[in-house]
């Protein structure tokens, strides 16, 4: 058995029993150092294989070794292991292998985490874009965020920065800026359910200056985004 397990933003709060279950049972357990140490707890005595960033293919790999010599193997992701987790890659590299039984178990990606502690930001469509291009041309970005922008969706931006890509979420909101206001509201949260968690509800003008990291989850509303008590919300079409 192979399982694809999504933890959520990595507090035992915020995991489904099957994530937990999936994980207890396992005797081997693989993933990205980070995600591995947020259920420490929960692996211990287990054989555990880790690799670092953009070691990817090769932890995937690892895992299917595992399963097909007879392991009950746990691939552990952040968020929900299908919203750029492993499941795909998972299951594309064991495309060979149908003996080999495979689940995923989904978890709580960033977008509804990040989503809940801003309010009510997702109640009405919504786009997730990353703006990582190790993966996908920046062009191609571009093209997604325009086409977001100009269908007024909130739209969720993953990855937002890095150390190598500092000016990704200034060039993301010139894009967006041309079909939305400057004044749409916004949101961003930091370290989403972990230790240093913040939160910051802002404009899309000022958006466009604000430091963020591979850590932040940001939320650009639609046109009819408000701020309610505090909180980021985007009404359904209710009447009251």
């Amino acid at each position: 058995m192979l399982s694809i397990v999504g933890i959520g933003p990595g507090g035992y709060d915020d995991m489904t029993v099957r994530a937990i279950n999936a994980i207890k049972n396992a005797d081997v357990v693989t993933g990205y150092r980070l995600y591995v140490d947020l259920v420490s707890d929960l692996i211990k005595g287990k054989e555990v294989f880790c690799t670092e960033m953009r070691g990817e293919v090769e932890r995937c790999k690892k895992a299917a070794e595992f399963a097909l010599a007879g392991h009950n193997v746990a691939l552990i992701c952040s968020g929900d292991a299908g919203v750029y987790g492993m499941a795909g890659l998972m299951l594309k590299i064991l495309e060979d292998h149908p003996e080999v039984e495979t689940e995923v178990i989904p978890g709580v990606s960033a977008c509804q985490s990040g989503g809940a502690i801003l309010g009510a930001p997702l109640s009405h469509d919504f786009s997730v874009i990353s703006l990582s291009d190790l993966l996908t041309p920046w062009a191609l970005i571009e093209q997604r965020l325009e086409a977001a922008a100009a269908a007024d969706f909130v739209i969720v931006l993953y990855n937002p920065a890095s150390h190598k890509r500092k000016d990704y979420l200034s060039r993301a909101c010139g894009i967006i800026l041309k079909h939305k206001s400057s004044d749409t509201i916004c949101g961003l949260v930091k370290n989403i359910g972990r230790d240093g968690q913040m939160q910051q509800i802002t404009t899309l003008s000022e958006l466009k200056d604000t430091p963020v990291d591979m850590l932040t989850t940001v939320f650009i509303g639609n046109s009819q985004t408000t701020v309610i008590n505090g909180k980021m919300v985007t009404p359904r079409g209710y009447k009251l």
